[in-house]
């Protein structure tokens, strides 16, 4: 496996500054010999603004100061100057509505000046979450998962920590799971507050969301008779996703649409019991998406990607059902080689995807009946043939004989 080395000390550097996290009331953060950050603050406002003020101290003037600042697992980072003023204050305000971060994602800050003496000096990093403060979130954790809710009782979040652990139990079957790394799950109450934080956060809007690098996980489930329903469905759903990407790291961008969302809807506790429907309906219609369709991303309109999701379902439990985990599992490493979609299941299970596709039709939803029973009867017919095989000829060469002898003049 080849390893890119400026992604891997990204990815170092970004751990170390989670890692070790320095609280935003810090009064001193001493930098590099030369200032000293003092009062360092952070006012998040999800989706409109985030204030940074501090104060930074020299014993020599200050010709120039800025505020650095990045997502903790981003790349890019953003410098903007500050003035001083006269008692080292420093402020500055980012349009989060225009620059947008993702929800619940964690940022990193630090000062930097340069001195009169010409040398630029950098104080010590600090990190911030930042999250969706709109609404009075509640918490309650068991190992490395945390839910987090605002509407319903105590019982609703303890439901939902039972939903996530069981859901944990049941895709340890599949992925192995690692109970170290924090997975936070935010329940929105309503489609409408889940709706508001993807699009303040420049996601697009779905169902649930998870932003798998950070362990997030956002979903809709209002308090009512029906919560412990959608939690077995949709937080076990979202679990996986953040299972495959620990599981298969930056290659889960290369695993097929199809792939990975059938998979995590394979591992819903209370499976959809309307895709068994829609399956029927789409065959009947002639209107089913070939999987080929489905490697780079889901349709976007509403009916076609619940038809995605149903079709995705149906044929990843179907491979799994015929090949068994390791086919899965051989399916994913294929892709993960960097295989095409059609390829990637040749090289894994020795049948190309279109061929795998229209198996699928005529086993799951019955297409093509007669061709099924001559395939499935075909080892019968060839063993038949055989068995037959040995007698008629022999009949047929003592047939021959019998005229060549007969045809022989007295």
């Amino acid at each position: 496996m080849l390893i890119n080395p400026r992604k891997t000390v990204i990815r170092l550097v970004a751990f170390i500054v989670t890692a070790v996290l320095i609280p935003l009331n810090t009064q001193r953060v001493h930098g590099q010999e030369g200032i000293v950050v003092e009062n360092a603050t952070v006012a998040v406002s999800f989706g409109q603004t985030i204030k940074f003020a501090a104060k930074i101290k020299s014993s020599i003037p200050i010709k120039q100061a800025s505020l650095i600042f990045r997502g903790v697992n981003e790349e890019v980072t953003r410098v903007e100057t500050v003035q001083v003023a006269k008692d080292g204050s420093v402020s500055f305000t980012y349009d989060a509505s225009l620059n947008i971060f993702p929800p619940f994602s964690w940022l990193v800050f630090w000062y930097q000046a340069t001195l009169a003496d010409d040398q630029t000096y950098t104080s010590a990093p600090i990190t911030f979450p930042y999250a969706d403060d709109r609404f009075p979130w509640r918490g309650i954790t068991r190992a490395n998962v945390t839910v987090h809710w605002y509407a319903g009782d105590d019982k609703f979040g303890a439901t939902a920590l039972d939903a996530a652990g069981t859901g944990m139990l049941t895709i340890n079957e599949f992925i192995p799971i690692s109970l170290s790394d924090p997975i936070d799950i935010y329940i929105y109450s309503n489609a409408t507050d889940l709706q508001s934080t993807l699009l303040l956060g420049g996601e697009d809007w779905t169902g649930g969301h998870t932003n798998p690098k950070l362990g997030v996980v956002l979903v809709a489930i209002a308090p009512g008779e029906n919560q412990a329903i959608e939690m077995e469905t949709k937080i076990p759903h979202e679990l996986t996703h953040v299972m495959l990407y620990r599981s298969l790291g930056e290659k889960y961008t290369l695993q097929p649409t199809w792939l990975f969302e059938g998979i995590a809807s394979m591992m819903e506790l209370y499976p959809n019991p309307d895709y068994a429907h829609a399956l029927e309906v789409a065959s009947q219609n002639d209107s089913l998406i070939s999987f080929d369709e489905l490697c780079a991303s889901f349709p976007a309109d509403a009916g076609n990607a619940y038809l995605a999701y149903a079709q995705s379902q149906s044929f990843v439990t179907y491979i799994r059902d015929t090949y068994g985990i390791s086919g899965l599992t051989r399916l994913t490493e294929s892709y993960n080689d960097g295989f095409t979609c059609e390829l990637g299941a040749t090289n894994a299970l020795g049948t190309p995807l279109s061929q795998l596709d229209a198996r699928w039709r005529e086993s799951v939803l019955g297409q093509n009946l007669t061709g099924v029973a001559a395939r499935n009867l075909s080892p019968f017919i060839l063993l038949m043939i055989l068995v037959l095989l040995v007698p008629i000829w022999g009949a047929i060469d003592l047939f021959r004989q019998r005229k060549k002898r007969g045809s022989k003049p007295e």
